[in-house]
C-alpha cells in the first residue's frame, strides 16, 4: 500500500516518487501520494506526475483494492519510473477550508443539538451537509453557524493524532457519522480544533481556524424524519 503522505501533512505540494504499477496506461499506482483519493465527502485531488520533460496531468485520484490509484490524461508511465508530483494548490486548499469548516459546524450540531451527520459533500464552490436534528428550525441552524464564525475567529489550531479503535470505541462522541466506525481498522486518525473538538476523519484540513474565512448558509432544507440539508459557502 502506497504511503499516504497528506495524512500527516496537507500542505505538502510536491515530492518525489516510483510508479510501482500501470493498468491500461493510465491508471498509476505511485510508492507514496500526496494525492487525495476520492473519499468521505471530500473530492480527489489533481496535480501532475512528471517524468523528465513530460507532464501527466492527474484527472482522477480514487482507492480500490486498497490501493490509491491515479487516473493520468495520457499514456508514457511505466512501472519504476522515478518522478515528480504536484498538487493543483489551489483545489486542494478550497476542498481543505471546507472539509475543516464542516467538523466545526458539526461539532456545534452534535454538542448543542444531539446531531449526528449523515452525509456531506465538499465542492469547489459550496458545500453540502445532512444531520439528524430534532426540533429544526431555520433560525437555530443559522445560529449555529453565526457560533461557528465567532470561533472562527479565536483562530485556533488544527492538529493530528492516532488512537486505537479500543481507544475511540470508549469516546463514541469521536466519530459523528451516523453509519459508526468502519471496520477492520484499528487505528484511527484524529483531526482536533484546539481544545474545544476531536472527530475520526480521514481527510485534509488547515492548520488555523482563520485560513476558513466566514460561513455563510446560503440554503436549507428541511427532509422530514429528522434528516435536515444545509448548503454552505465560504467568504475569504
Amino acid at each position: 500500500m502506497a504511503r499516504a503522505l497528506y495524512m500527516d501533512d496537507a500542505y505538502l505540494k510536491s515530492w518525489k516518487a516510483k510508479v510501482v504499477s500501470v493498468k491500461d496506461d493510465k491508471y498509476v499506482v505511485l510508492d507514496k501520494t500526496a494525492f487525495y483519493p476520492k473519499g468521505g465527502g471530500q473530492p480527489w485531488d489533481e496535480g501532475f506526475i512528471n517524468k523528465g520533460d513530460q507532464n501527466f496531468k492527474v484527472v482522477y485520484v480514487g482507492k480500490f483494492s486498497g490501493n490509491i490509484s491515479h487516473e493520468v490524461d495520457q499514456p508514457g508511465l511505466k512501472k519504476g519510473d522515478e518522478v515528480s508530483c504536484e498538487l493543483d494548490w489551489e483545489r486542494r486548499l478550497t476542498f481543505m477550508r471546507y472539509h475543516t469548516a464542516s467538523h466545526l459546524i458539526s461539532n456545534l450540531l452534535y454538542n448543542k443539538a444531539n446531531a449526528k451527520i449523515t452525509g456531506n459533500q465538499i465542492e469547489l464552490d459550496k458545500t453540502r451537509m445532512d444531520f439528524s436534528m430534532q426540533n429544526y428550525s431555520p433560525e437555530k441552524l443559522r445560529a449555529f453557524v453565526d457560533e461557528a464564525n465567532k470561533i472562527i475567529k479565536q483562530d485556533l489550531p488544527i492538529t493530528i493524532d492516532y488512537m486505537s479503535r479500543e481507544e475511540v470505541l470508549g469516546k463514541p462522541e469521536l466519530a459523528r457519522l451516523a453509519m459508526g466506525l468502519p471496520e477492520k481498522i484499528e487505528e484511527f486518525r484524529i483531526v482536533k480544533i484546539g481544545d474545544i473538538d476531536e472527530q475520526v476523519d480521514g481527510g485534509t484540513h488547515i492548520k488555523h481556524l482563520s485560513e476558513i474565512g466566514e460561513i455563510q448558509v446560503i440554503k436549507t432544507v428541511n427532509k422530514g424524519k429528522d434528516n435536515r440539508r444545509m448548503y454552505f459557502i465560504l467568504k475569504s
